[in-house]
């Protein structure tokens, strides 16, 4: 049994984080830092609450530590936890700059503890559907990836640290890692960078939406969007190859269901009912023919199990330190293009 302490219980930490590692085998929730309020303690009785990483690195049966603090805070909290000797997983983004995160890294070798990134969305059952597809080459040389992730809100979040202005704020640090990460599993390092980042709503002082594109060889486009103004979402995924097409219109339902504290009896979490799955379109002899894909039986709970494999020793790690560096480098990549109106080479 791993023994695992909390640091933050805010959306991410109550939602993303506790409710996942208390649900997966072998890891136990054994203390949570929540510096002010009292709903960790509510929601968790039986879990001591902390009200300083202190405190908490005080607890010697701790060995994994879980930041989902704001996101200006990791690069300090984790540096504080891996010189204590704990292993530690960072909610996304990693940190603020490429520069914190490789000094994390080799923080994290120089002290022989692991270090990773909470990447869920690679473990949404439609993104591993796709995973399978394009592993099998079902569509053919792909030429074009989406991934959307697109809300409605008009007006800022009263008290959200993500719309005000400050290093890792803004929407580009919020989702574009999930994106980020959904094209680099597929299709690995890009040769190049485009992107726009702005604000779109008169009220905004941070970046509320952006698009990037990632360019591969052969004309091959991942394109990453988001937006906070779009009443109508554009599809979640969106594939074209030489021999066929895959559009996913809907969300993985997981997200929406750990918001709400609701977790599946039984069965992956990321099951969905036929209605919203994925179509594949493929046509042969000039005869056009769909069908839908199931989305794949994994979840969250996953990316958990192998964090904890990987420290005793069973497994190796998903989501590796080297790789957090990549997506860090692409997102200093995106700014760079945006800020330049360039395509930055990789």
């Amino acid at each position: 049994m791993i023994d695992v302490g909390l640091i933050g219980f805010g959306l991410a930490g109550r939602a993303f984080h506790a409710q996942v590692i208390r649900a997966t085998p072998g890891l136990r929730l054994a203390a949570i830092l929540q510096r002010h309020g009292n709903e960790a303690a509510e929601k968790y009785p039986d879990v001591p609450v902390v009200r300083s990483a202190e405190e908490l690195l005080d607890i010697r049966e701790i060995r994994l530590v879980v930041i989902a603090a704001p996101n200006e805070t990791h690069a300090q909290i984790a540096r504080q936890c891996l010189k204590a000797g704990r292993d530690v997983v960072v909610d996304k983004p990693f940190t603020t700059t490429l520069k914190d995160a490789a000094e994390l890294v080799e923080l994290a070798r120089k002290c022989g503890r692991l270090i990773t990134v909470y990447q869920n969305r690679r473990y949404d059952g439609d993104f591993q559907a796709i995973r399978q597809i394009v592993g099998d080459g079902t569509l053919g040389r792909i030429v074009r990836f989406e991934t959307n992730y697109d809300r409605f809100r008009p007006d800022l979040k009263p008290g959200a640290w993500r719309e005000r202005v400050g290093p890792g704020s803004g929407i580009l640090f919020d989702i574009a890692p999930h994106l980020i990460d959904h094209a680099l599993v597929l299709f690995g390092l890009p040769k190049a960078v485009t992107a726009d980042i702005r604000m779109e709503r008169t009220v905004a002082v941070v970046d509320d939406s952006f698009d990037v594109v990632l360019h591969y060889s052969a004309g091959m486009r991942a394109v990453l969007r988001s937006t906070m103004l779009a009443v109508a979402p554009r599809p979640r995924f969106v594939l074209h190859g030489t021999r066929g097409s895959f559009v996913k219109q809907t969300f993985d339902p997981q997200e929406i269901n750990l918001r709400r504290g609701y977790i599946p009896e039984s069965g992956p979490w990321g099951g969905e009912p036929e209605e919203d799955w994925g179509v594949l379109t493929t046509m042969e002899n000039d005869v056009v023919t769909k069908r839908s894909v199931p989305s794949a039986t994994s979840d969250y709970r996953d990316y958990y199990a192998n964090v904890r494999d990987a420290i005793l020793g069973r497994a190796t790690l998903a989501v590796t330190p080297e790789y957090t560096l990549d997506v860090m480098r692409v997102l200093e990549m995106a700014q760079e293009s945006s800020r330049t109106r360039c395509t930055i080479g990789w």
